[in-house]
């Protein structure tokens, strides 16, 4: 034991202990102890003797904690919620951050432009153009609109953007970046591994989840975007199978919108001969706003204003992709996107990442790629993930949010989550 620990553990039980040591040594002619040895013992009673015996000392078991292996496991438990406790103290709130990347619905023609000057992003691209095999920017940046909008290009153009939008926030605001990212960068083969010193956690939407994780060093760049062509291209060969789409549903509190999609799928059944009809929640943004995802006649079936009035929804409005993602129309699409997964080793994240799909943050590598396979036939859980993300004490200041890649409808919906969070909201724009 050194003198550090000595010292620490020098409280009445030690005295005692080796009291009763000593007094063995020097009856039992049986033991050798030399003069030496002797004197060494006499002198550590003599200084356990000297050392006043405080009340915190008294009581520094539990009067339950009695033998050798209660004591070490009562040790090992103090210091393990001592160093909490310390770490908690050192940890402002204001200096630690939240990284959200935007999925699919969010890209825009044009997006990219304000970040190809920046370092490594057009090597970036340069190495998506070989494991996709044509021109990702020239797609992100000229379109055309309805090609930007497949989801075979859409998914990649996302990842890599909002990979890219990273980069920008490293180079403009370093300030922000150190309190968020220790060491990081880009070089062929090996983007992930990022040294996190004070990040919270990080969450993507859709595949946004995928530039979550290359950011917390589960995924490499390569191996992740391997994985979403495979994904992109599973999806949009189930979108083609059958004609189906997604569409955001605003309600309030006497609209009945579980109601009106058990009720669109009774009438493609009957009226459209469909056999197994899909009309079901994707992603839940907030609580008045839902996105819904099934057959193409079931939403076109709810968007007539008499239906819509009939179950008292706001507002429709269809979004910009080209199928029912989320929802069991993906079905088709789980097993080659299963089959890439299991190719590619998973890293433990060296930050929390939150899952779409229990809200709740990854426990191990095991579980992401499970749950990523899951996501594609899942509703996306968004609006738990965000109250999963910011829970803290009433007083409890919030962490710094950068919503990195197009659009800022992450932002949005923070904001009515959870207005608070969001007075410390930032967009990178791309």
């Amino acid at each position: 034991m050194t003198s550090l620990a000595c010292s620490k553990f020098f409280s009445r039980r030690s005295f005692v202990c080796l009291q009763g040591l000593y007094r063995s040594f020097s009856k039992d002619g049986t033991i050798s102890v030399s003069q030496s040895d002797s004197k060494k013992i006499q002198d550590l009673l003599e200084e356990a003797k000297s050392k006043p015996d405080s009340s915190e000392n008294d009581h520094e078991y539990p009067s339950d904690v009695k033998d050798a292996q209660q004591f070490k496991t009562y040790d090992k438990w103090k210091e393990s919620v001592e160093h909490q406790d310390i770490s908690a103290r050192k940890t402002n709130p204001r200096e630690t951050s939240i990284i959200l990347f935007p999925g699919q619905g969010s890209q825009f023609v044009g997006m990219g432009q304000h970040l190809i000057h920046y370092p490594n992003v057009m090597e970036m691209f340069d190495v998506a153009n070989e494991i996709l095999g044509y021109d990702l920017l020239k797609v992100c940046l000229n379109g055309p609109k309805q090609e930007l909008d497949k989801t075979i290009h859409c998914q990649p153009a996302l990842f890599v953007t909002s990979l890219a939008a990273v980069e920008k926030l490293k180079d403009d605001h370093p300030e922000a970046i150190e309190n968020c990212v220790g060491t990081a960068g880009f070089s062929v083969g090996e983007y992930a591994a990022l040294a996190i010193e004070n990040s919270v956690g990080t969450a993507g939407f859709s595949v946004g989840e995928y530039a979550a994780l290359v950011f917390a060093g589960v995924l490499s760049f390569e191996d992740a975007l391997e994985i979403i062509k495979v994904r992109a291209s599973a999806m949009q060969e189930a979108s083609l199978e059958t004609p189906s789409g997604l569409m955001s549903v605003f309600v309030g509190a006497d609209s009945k919108l579980k109601f009106a999609m058990k009720t669109a799928r009774e009438y493609i059944k009957e009226f459209h001969d469909v056999q197994d009809p899909v009309c079901s929640i994707a992603n839940y943004l907030y609580s008045n706003c839902k996105v819904i995802g099934g057959h193409q006649q079931a939403l076109d079936w709810l968007k007539k204003d008499s239906v819509r009035k009939d179950f008292s929804l706001r507002r429709l409005k269809p979004l910009p992709v080209s199928g029912a993602f989320h929802t069991n129309l993906m079905r088709p699409a789980k097993e080659p996107l299963q089959k890439a997964i299991q190719k590619v080793h998973f890293e433990e994240p060296l930050v929390n990442v939150y899952s779409n799909v229990t809200g709740k943050r990854y426990p191990k590598p095991a579980v992401i790629k499970k749950s990523l396979v899951d996501q594609i036939v899942k509703p996306v859980l968004w609006e738990q993930t965000l109250h999963y993300m910011y829970a803290r004490d009433v007083k409890q200041e919030f962490p710094d949010t950068y919503e990195v890649g197009p659009g800022k409808q992450l932002g949005t919906v923070l904001k009515v989550v959870n207005g608070k969070a969001h007075t410390r909201y930032h967009a990178i724009s791309v």
